[in-house]
């Protein structure tokens, strides 16, 4: 009754997480132990049910973590609000290893710095209120960013690239009063889009 009793509070206080990495850990110390010929187990890798155990543990895993990451945050892209610099004009972003978007409701636009590093900026500017020329410096490594334009302006491309690209999509603009977005992009391993829709 007592042995009972301890088993069950184990299994309560040890969470599914905690057991998945106890199984991982005894699993490559077993596998290691055996490289080292400190144990015999080539029986155990020989037979047919650990060909198939192995891929189906790893799918449960990979599952899990997705379905996981999923309940805990379902908008992968995280709106955020629109970060202003020191002059109160020029935007500045920055995103390590996630994702951001800026998007514009009806405020001046007046430029922005975009950084990517292992991640990705989404700038919407369809809603911005654009009165003049801007400038949207991008430096991107292993990373990209992807523009959404008004099809009020007209965008110009300054590119440098090392194993990136930028992709102009927009339509261009006829008008002579049209304000131009100079992009000024340097991408290493990284894109740039630009779109209007």
């Amino acid at each position: 009754m007592q042995s009972e009793i301890i088993h069950v509070k184990l299994v309560i206080i040890m969470s599914r997480r905690t057991f998945i990495g106890i199984i991982f850990i005894v699993a490559a110390l077993l596998k290691l132990a055996d490289m080292w010929n400190l144990v015999c187990l080539d029986w155990l890798w020989q037979q047919p049910w650990t060909n198939y155990i192995a891929p189906v543990f790893l799918l449960y895993v990979g599952g899990m973590l997705l379905i996981n990451s999923y309940r805990r945050d379902r908008d992968q892209w995280l709106q955020r609000p629109i970060p202003v610099n020191e002059d109160g004009k020029r935007i500045r972003c920055a995103v390590s290893f996630g994702g951001d978007e800026y998007v514009y409701r009806g405020e001046a636009f007046h430029g922005a710095r975009l950084d990517a590093s292992f991640g990705g900026i989404r700038l919407d500017l369809r809603d911005a209120i654009i009165t003049e020329d801007e400038e949207i410096d991008i430096h991107t490594f292993m990373g990209g960013v992807e523009l959404f334009v008004p099809s009020t302006v007209n965008v110009i491309v300054k590119s440098r690239s090392i194993f990136g690209a930028v992709g102009n999509e927009t339509l261009r603009n006829d008008n002579p009063q049209a304000h131009y977005l100079h992009v000024v992009a340097s991408n290493i391993f990284g894109g740039v889009s630009i779109k209007n829709c």
